[in-house]
């Protein structure tokens, strides 16, 4: 099975369209993808990232059920969870 995970935009670089990145918030952990799939992205957008590439910019609430789809499956930790 494949999973794509959404992640909002917090900066992007590069002019090139085949190299631009993105620093990528997926619900606290910070990545950089590539966002040449994702060319309309933006700061702010939340995108689809699997295996280091944005597939799909998505909206805010589509982003949040993917995340508390996941959540429910015990896939990611809530965020409401004691720290240890």
């Amino acid at each position: 099975m494949c999973l794509a995970v959404p992640g909002r935009i917090l900066s992007m670089s590069g002019d090139d369209p085949l190299a631009r990145l993105g620093r990528v918030d997926f619900g606290g952990i910070v990545k950089e993808i590539n966002l040449a799939f994702a060319p309309q992205a933006r700061v702010g957008d939340h995108v689809l990232a699997h295996v280091g590439f944005a597939i799909a910019v998505i909206d805010e609430v589509e982003a949040a059920r993917v995340f508390e789809h996941l959540r429910e499956n015990g896939e990611i930790e809530s965020e409401e969870r004691d720290p240890p």
